[in-house]
C-alpha cells in the first residue's frame, strides 16, 4: 500500500506517509457560492474525488473536507475589487443585506452539491460553510496581533509578509516574484501583504468584531474551517494551480505563524481546462456550466471520462468535438458491460496493473488504457472481464452499472448515422428529412463537431 503523489510543496514526487498510519485527512478548497461552478472549477473536484476514491481504494480511512465559502471573497485574489457575493446580490436584484447573502449563498451551494451528484463525487464528510466560523476567524486574527504578525489600516487588518523569509515556499515563488508583488490599500507595508479582516463600506453589511464590522479574508476562513475539522498539520490540501501565488501561500503563512507547525504535508494542484482561446474564467465571461454540456446532448460522467483522459497535472484544452468523442468511448464501454455475464472474479494481474498506475502520481490515462486492454483480453474471461471492470468502477466511477445510453433506442442511432453521411455527401435536403423523422420520434439531434449527439426531448 504506496502511492506516490506530486508534492507542489517539494515540486518532487514524493511516497505518500500519512500522519496517522492508515488514515489520510484532506482539504479542498470549494467554491465561492455568488454563482454556479464553471467546468473548469468542477475539474478540481473530480480530481479530489479520483483521489479519495484511490486512498479508499488502497485501503486508507479517509476524512475529506470541502468548504462552501458565502462570504468576504474579492473579485482579486489580491484583496481589490468587489465582493464575490455581493457582486452575486447585485445580479440577482437581492437585497444588500446580511438575508440576501443568505439566500444566495443556498442557491448556489444546492447548485453546486448537485454538479458533484451528476458528476458522481462522493459527498465529502465535512461541508462547512465560512458563516459558521466567524468566532474562530476573530480569535485567529487576535492570535496573529498578538505574535506581531498583524496590523491594521482605515480599511481592515492585514498579515505582514515581511516578518517572514520564506514566504511565498509553495510553488517555488520567491518574494519578489511578479505573482506575489501585488497590490491593495496604498498604506500597506508590503505590496503582497493581505487581509485578514475586510472592513465593510456599509455598517449594516457585515459581522462584528474588535476592528469594526467587515469580513474575514477569503485566505483566514480556509485556515480556520481546516484546522477546525481536521487539526494542523493534516495531510493533503489540494485545489487548481490558479490558487498556488496567492490563496494557498496565504493559508501557510497565517496557519504557520500562528501555531508554529505545518499547515498540510501535501499540497496537490490540478492544471486548468483551458478552451482555444485561453483559461476558462468567469472573469473572462467563457465559463461553460455543467448544465450547458446536458442541454448540447451530453452526459455528465462522460465529461468525467474526458477529464480522465488527461492526467491531472496535465492542461486540457476543452472543445464540443473533445467532449463528442469522449462520450462515444464512454458509451461503448457501458454497452460493453450491459453484454458481460456475472458471476466472474477480478483479474489478478489487471488489479495490479491498475493500482500500479493510481499510484503513480493517479494516473488515469494509464488506468483508461488498462480498461480498454481488459475488454479486448480473449484471455480473460467475459465474467472475470465484469467484474474486474466494475472493481476499476470504485476508482475511476463512472457508475458503469448504469447505461444512460440504453434508453436511445438502436433505430434512432443508425438514423443519425445517416444524417451524418448525408451531410458529408452534401445532401442536405435528405439530412434535413432524417432530422425531422428524428425529431417525429420524440429525439433530438445536435452536431458537434465531426459527430453529434442524440438525446430524449
Amino acid at each position: 500500500m504506496s502511492i506516490k503523489l506530486h508534492n507542489t510543496l517539494s515540486g518532487t514526487l514524493e511516497e505518500f506517509r500519512p500522519i496517522k498510519p492508515g488514515e489520510a485527512l484532506m482539504y479542498h478548497c470549494g467554491p465561492t457560492v455568488y454563482n454556479y461552478a464553471h467546468i473548469g472549477n468542477l475539474r478540481s473536484y473530480v480530481f479530489a474525488d479520483i483521489l479519495r476514491r484511490t486512498l479508499e481504494y488502497l485501503g486508507f480511512e479517509v476524512t475529506q473536507v470541502i468548504n462552501i465559502t458565502d462570504i468576504g471573497h474579492l473579485t482579486s485574489d489580491a484583496d481589490t475589487g468587489d465582493d464575490k457575493m455581493l457582486k452575486g446580490l447585485k445580479r440577482e436584484g437581492l437585497a444588500i443585506s446580511l438575508e440576501g447573502l443568505k439566500e444566495l449563498g443556498d442557491k448556489y451551494e444546492d447548485a453546486f452539491k448537485k454538479d458533484l451528484e451528476a458528476l458522481n463525487i462522493e459527498t465529502p464528510h465535512h461541508f462547512p460553510r465560512a458563516t459558521k466560523y466567524l468566532k474562530q476567524d476573530i480569535e485567529l486574527v487576535q492570535k496573529l496581533e498578538q505574535l506581531g504578525f498583524a496590523y491594521k489600516l482605515a480599511d481592515g487588518v492585514y498579515f505582514d509578509t515581511g516578518k517572514l523569509k520564506d514566504y511565498g515556499k509553495l510553488g517555488g515563488l520567491t518574494p519578489t516574484s511578479e505573482a506575489l508583488a501585488r497590490v491593495g490599500s496604498d498604506e500597506k507595508k508590503n505590496p503582497r501583504d493581505f487581509v485578514l479582516w475586510k472592513l465593510s463600506k456599509d455598517d449594516h453589511l457585515g459581522f462584528e468584531s474588535p476592528w469594526g464590522v467587515g469580513f474575514p479574508g477569503w485566505h483566514l476562513e480556509c485556515s480556520v474551517m481546516s484546522k477546525a475539522i481536521l487539526g494542523q498539520p493534516f495531510d493533503i490540501h489540494t485545489g487548481g494551480i490558479d490558487h498556488i501565488p496567492v490563496h494557498h501561500n496565504n493559508e501557510i503563512a497565517q496557519s504557520e505563524s500562528a501555531y508554529n507547525s505545518a499547515l498540510s504535508n501535501f499540497w496537490l494542484h490540478n492544471e486548468f481546462l483551458t478552451l482555444a482561446d485561453g483559461k476558462m474564467a468567469k472573469s473572462e465571461g467563457n465559463e461553460i456550466i455543467l448544465n450547458t454540456l446536458v442541454e448540447k446532448g451530453f452526459f455528465p460522467l462522460a465529461y468525467r471520462y474526458f477529464l480522465l483522459m488527461a492526467h491531472y497535472r496535465t492542461p486540457v484544452n476543452f472543445s464540443d468535438t473533445a467532449l463528442s468523442a469522449a462520450q462515444n468511448a464512454y458509451r461503448k464501454l457501458k454497452d460493453v458491460l450491459t453484454l458481460l455475464p456475472k458471476d466472474g472474479k477480478i483479474s489478478p494481474k489487471y488489479k495490479k496493473d491498475f493500482q500500479s498506475a493510481l499510484e503513480d502520481d493517479l494516473n488515469t490515462p494509464e488506468a483508461l488504457s488498462l480498461v480498454w486492454g481488459l475488454i479486448k483480453d480473449d484471455s480473460i474471461s467475459p465474467a472475470d472481464k465484469r467484474a474486474t471492470l466494475l472493481d476499476f468502477d470504485q476508482v475511476l466511477g463512472l457508475n458503469l452499472l448504469k447505461n444512460e445510453f440504453l434508453d436511445i433506442p438502436k433505430t434512432i442511432l443508425e438514423l443519425g448515422e445517416k444524417r451524418k453521411l448525408a451531410k458529408e455527401k452534401g445532401n442536405f435536403q435528405e439530412s434535413d428529412k432524417i432530422r425531422e423523422e428524428i425529431e417525429s420520434q420524440g429525439f433530438e439531434i445536435r452536431d458537434t463537431g465531426e459527430t453529434f449527439v442524440i438525446f430524449k426531448r
